[in-house]
């Protein structure tokens, strides 16, 4: 595909202020309270410092277009299909409402490898968000970058089967049902444009899903508030999870949470048993 050394060190700096109106709407959009004390539940930190491309520099898919200028924060890997994979995220200190917020994003690593569907690229993202001066979240991001999908490809993922999730495994269990409506919510907090997340023809006319994709982040908030309400709230100190398999707006969804010897294993799964996500979190 091409040498991308170049990017890699690469940074980029952004401002923001966790404003009382944004705190009021990302907990309207979870049915939270707003808190009391005025201190943010963790996962608060992924509606700061949203991305800033303007409309004209956004591509097909809605996500900014990337080229080979010193301008382009992501290096022009010519992979269509952009998927959010992972996220290793430490929790340093919380993050008031009214504080200021400063973050530092810098491109760690860029690989390529070759997958069953196909070429695949894989960026590295590390960011540091700092909370009045204060350093609050580490995170490293693993972004994927895919062929475009044939247009006679089989939606994905397949219909549930006929299995069934078994919740008696685990220690925590809560059932929900991700519709449009919280999809669209949660990329208005995000500014997220990808269109997998709200435009139905799109998602499965160009990149073959069989309906709205929840996003990964959405998920690996509603289990950081299952953590919070198991454990109490900004309890954790690590927290990291893996995409395995798209979950499907107005399909229900499977929240679980048990302790290990290592710390606590969480996870979303769909109605047959499928995992969707994996987590991993420590105190």
């Amino acid at each position: 595909m091409g040498n991308w050394d170049a990017w890699i060190g690469r940074e980029q700096a952004q401002d923001d202020a966790l404003a009382p109106a944004l705190a009021r709407r990302w907990c309207a959009t979870f049915d939270l309270d707003p808190p009391g004390d005025g201190v943010m539940p963790q996962g608060i930190h992924l509606c700061l410092c949203t991305p800033e491309a303007r409309t004209a520099q956004l591509g097909l898919d809605g996500h900014p277009m990337r080229d080979d200028s010193a301008r382009s924060f992501f290096p022009p890997i010519p992979l269509p299909r952009r998927m959010w994979a992972s996220s290793d995220i430490a929790f340093h200190s919380p993050i008031a409402i009214g504080a200021r917020i400063e973050r530092t994003s810098r491109i760690a690593s860029i690989a390529e490898k070759d997958g069953s569907s196909g070429r695949l690229g894989f960026v590295g993202v590390a960011h540091e968000t700092r909370a009045d001066g204060v350093l609050a979240v580490s995170e490293t991001q693993t972004l994927v970058y895919r062929d475009a999908a044939a247009p006679d490809a089989p939606l994905s993922p397949p219909p549930p089967g006929d299995g069934s999730f078994d919740a008696s495994a685990w220690d925590a269990h809560r059932t929900m049902t991700p519709d449009p409506r919280l999809l669209f919510r949660f990329s208005a907090l995000t500014y997220n444009t990808h269109r997998i997340h709200y435009d139905a023809p799109y998602a499965s006319e160009v990149e073959r899903y069989r309906g709205l994709v929840v996003h990964g982040p959405l998920m690996a908030s509603m289990l950081l508030q299952m953590a919070a309400s198991e454990l109490g709230d900004n309890r954790l100190a690590s927290f990291s999870f893996r995409a395995m398999s798209p979950a499907i707006a107005d399909e229900p969804l499977h929240l679980a949470m048990r302790r290990t010897d290592e710390g606590f294993e969480l996870g979303t799964f769909a109605s047959d048993g499928r995992r969707i996500v994996a987590a991993l979190a420590g105190t």
